[in-house]
């Protein structure tokens, strides 16, 4: 049969092709692609249905502002009343609060057992002795340096103020506005009322000696309710120390791990006066951050700092102008609020975590495909068909980006028509931009992790790993440093360097933002919030873009010199493409390799002549043989202390136009190691090969354009159909309209899969026969120039009918058929 006319298929042409085969096989993965869908769904609806469950517990009169059951007939039953004069602490958070109560401003006051003694790794002989915590006696310790130690002294001096046990306690908020108050309750998100009026645990009153039988009790009222909290003495102990690096050295000792309550060497505060003097005043204060129960980004430990700055001031104050002048620090309290609903909107407070695992789902399912892609080989027989990267890697990456942009618009919209905060109330700008970047990193990585693996069961395995570690990590790693103001916002960035991390991020504000708008009634995350220090999203959207910018090229790179199957490229394999390119004709070997042949003394005669054949041919680059084997040689490293094992020793033969040639030997002789290299598979260990005057160390993708392969075992994709294998590859082929459908419809008939609707049968449904069947028509669509079967006797009559019947065998070749190898002796030996 004439070679055909028609030229290599074009990057549409064969664009095209792919597209129409991934929509299919998208098509036959109905019910995973359901069940993939149906996860966030099913999320979605869980997280609305504990919203509701909860909402239906705040609405009850227990929670509702000024609502309670009064059993107003006396017959024991009660009848719910609402009004703002029955409010209760519990509806504080619902109640309008035009006037918010008042109290002092204390003084953080560690607890009796955590204060600073004599230990051993605090051995400052000027610290109590251990022993006090036993007779419950030990003081609250201030540490104080300055450049002038007599004036820092005469100032902590007058820190703590000398009081009389006959003091009045009747009017509180006056009178501690005088003094130095403080508590040892750690500071948490109460509404509108210092805490320590509700923990059970005193307040204290610092002075410098406490004198016996000093305890108060004192009452207040807030919100129609009365309290009594309990007032004690407490010793104030100031001692100096020669430098701030000491104090910091000390304070660090007595470090408070979060809110425990371990028993430690803890301060009260800490004082550098620096330079002051007469003339000036000039001052550093160390609190005791580790208090800290942030809620959001405003540390409530700060709401206890201003009573150290007042007693440090006052101190100073009266330096200058003697006991009687002081500044008053009479009380504090928050703003006015408005009344407002019980709501906790469980798609803000859990959907940084379950909506990292929902948008991570995608990366194993796309590996999956990848790497299925690979381990049946299925990428390496597209190639050999004449499939280029431009366009594998153009229609892969729309295409999983289709999917994922799909799947992602399906879940923000169905989560915003359900009402999950989370979406509705941030701006649907700054959610496009964040998953759309995603998105495309995510794909990304696929690839990129896509090359470590050749085994389907491994990748998904993997991928589900990294998609929980990467949400349970986020949880409960990086947000606890995120929620540290003492923790390096430089760590944190690096740490978001991880994708799953940058994800996990960009969900938390998200979700922290819409929390917040939900409890204030204001909108979530707008465009102007990203300008916002403490917003996170910025950066994330900067560290994703990076990203994804350097990791596409090394995600190919690493493609193409660490293929699994193919012949791989060489690390510079990029610089051929500023070469030009030489014309498709044999290449004159060089001296070097001329020189290095190795002939065998013993070689048969007409295994020597073949030989001669070739190298004349190279010499005269001769046209006229289409397949020309130059000493070609494949051998295996030696491993596990076995010796090298020769696969191929240096085989030379040359094939013209127009004849069939079988080559034959038992197994093990290596007739599919010669192939393997002749269709890319492998790469030859030294000589090589040329196909109609193309080097297959160079120039393969030129190769597979005029080629048509039949491998040793059937690759093909368990949910198309032979006659969508047909149309998919006859397309690689640039076969189009009429011509493609003729040619489809002759394949199938050849081989005997045309008639009862065979063709139209999934491929994973045929037996071991019809598999053999379809790859061989598949290696005969669209009339290659080059054909390469690699088969068995069992499957020899079968390729010798099809190609009968496909009118590329003639009488004239038949009688030729087959000249079998008498070279295979060398491979033998």
């Amino acid at each position: 049969m004439e070679p055909s006319s028609r030229g290599p298929a074009g990057f549409l042409t064969q664009a095209n092709a792919l597209l129409r085969k991934n929509l299919t096989f998208q098509k036959r993965n109905l019910k995973t692609n359901i069940g993939i869908i149906g996860f966030p769904v099913v999320i979605c609806v869980l997280l609305v249905i504990l919203q509701n469950v909860v909402n239906h517990q705040l609405d009850k009169a227990k929670y509702r502002c000024g609502c309670v059951c009064i059993d107003t007939n006396g017959d024991g039953n009660c009848e719910t009343v609402c009004g703002l004069q029955y409010s209760t602490l519990d509806q504080v958070g619902s109640c309008p609060i035009p006037s918010p109560p008042k109290w002092p401003a204390l003084l953080q006051v560690p607890r009796l057992e955590s204060r600073a003694v004599r230990s051993g790794f605090v051995s400052s002989t000027d610290l109590p002795d251990a022993s006090c915590k036993d007779s419950k006696s030990c003081p609250a310790t201030v540490l104080f340096t300055g450049r002038n130690q007599t004036l820092a002294e005469s100032l902590t001096g007058n820190l703590f103020k000398s009081t009389s046990s006959s003091m009045d306690f009747s009017d509180y908020l006056n009178l501690l506005s005088s003094l130095v108050p403080g508590s040892d309750t750690p500071t948490r998100d109460t509404q509108f009322i210092e805490p320590a009026f509700i923990s059970g645990r005193p307040l204290y009153v610092l002075q410098p000696q406490c004198t016996a039988n000093f305890t108060r009790s004192v009452s207040f009222e807030i919100s129609n309710r009365t309290l009594e909290i309990e007032v004690e003495c407490a010793q104030g102990l100031s001692l100096w120390r020669d430098s701030s690096s000491a104090v910091n050295d000390e304070l660090f000792k007595g470090y408070r791990q979060g809110n425990t309550q371990r028993k430690t060497n803890e301060y009260i505060a800490a004082y550098d006066f620096l330079n002051s003097d007469e003339n000036g005043f000039n001052l550093n204060i160390w609190y005791n951050s580790t208090y800290n129960n942030d809620t959001g980004y405003v540390p409530i430990a700060l709401l206890r700092v201003p009573r150290s700055l007042n007693a440090a001031s006052n101190a100073y104050l009266q330096f200058l102008r003697g006991t009687g002048v002081m500044i008053r620090l009479e009380y504090v309290k928050d703003m006015p609020k408005s009344g407002t609903d019980n709501r906790f909107d469980f798609s803000s407070i859990l959907g940084a975590l379950f909506f990292t695992w929902i948008v991570n789902l995608l990366l194993p399912v796309i590996l999956n495909y990848l790497v299925y892609e690979k381990q049946q080989k299925l990428k390496v027989i597209m190639k050999m068909h004449g499939l280029k990267d431009a366009p594998y890697w153009v229609i892969s990456y729309a295409y999983f980006f289709s999917l994922s942009a799909v799947y992602m618009i399906c879940f923000v919209i169905f989560g915003s028509v359900i009402g999950l905060k989370f979406f509705t109330l941030n701006d649907y700008g700054i959610q496009f931009v964040f998953y759309a970047i995603y998105l495309n990193l995510q794909i990304v990585i696929a690839f990129l992790m896509a090359v470590f693996f050749s085994s389907v069961k491994t990748a998904t395995v993997i991928g589900y790993i990294y998609v929980f570690a990467s949400g349970l990590l986020g949880q409960f790693l990086l947000r606890f440093f995120m929620e540290d103001s003492s923790f390096p916002r430089g760590w944190i960035i690096v740490m978001e360097i991880v994708p799953g991390f940058s994800l996990y991020r960009g969900l938390y504000e998200f979700a922290q933002y819409a929390f917040m708008g939900d409890n204030m009634r204001t909108s979530g995350m707008r465009w102007k919030d990203l300008s916002d220090s403490q917003n996170g999203m910025r950066n994330v959207l900067i560290i994703m873009t990076v990203e994804w910018l350097v990791l596409l090229p090394a995600a190919y790179y690493l493609g193409q010199v660490a293929s699994s199957g193919g012949i791989r490229r060489g690390p510079l394999f990029f610089l051929q493409y500023f070469q030009k390119k030489p014309s498709a004709s044999f290449r004159k070997p060089s001296l070097k390799q001329q020189e290095s042949k190795v002939f065998v003394e013993m070689e048969r005669p007409d295994v020597r002549q073949e030989r001669e054949v070739v190298e004349q041919l190279l010499l005269e680059q001769s046209p006229n043989y289409v397949v020309i084997s130059d000493n070609i040689k494949k051998v295996y490293p030696r491993r596990d202390g076995n010796p090298e094992k020769f696969a191929v020793r240096g085989l030379s033969l040359a094939v013209p136009h127009g004849e069939c040639f079988g080559m034959l030997g038992p197994n093990g002789a290596g007739k599919t190691s010669f192939i393997n290299m002749m269709t890319g598979l492998t790469t030859p260990t030294s000589g090589t090969a040329y196909v109609r005057g193309l080097d297959i160390r160079t120039d393969m993708d030129e190769i597979y354009t005029s080629m048509g392969v039949c491998p040793q075992h059937d690759l093909l994709w368990e949910t198309l159909t032979a006659r969508e294998h047909l149309l998919f590859y006859g397309r690689l082929k640039n076969l189009k309209g009429a011509a493609l459908m003729q040619a489809v419809e002759e394949s199938l008939k050849s081989v005997n899969l045309f008639y009862g609707g065979v063709g139209d049968k999934q491929a994973g449904k045929y037996s071991g026969g019809m598999k053999r069947r379809l790859s061989v028509a598949i290696a005969l669509i669209g009339d290659p120039k080059v054909y390469i079967f690699d088969i068995s006797f069992k499957s020899l009559k079968l390729t010798i009918i099809s190609l009968w019947r496909s009118n590329w065998i003639t009488c004239h070749v038949m009688k030729c058929f087959v000249r079998l190898s008498i070279w295979m002796n060398q491979v033998l030996d």
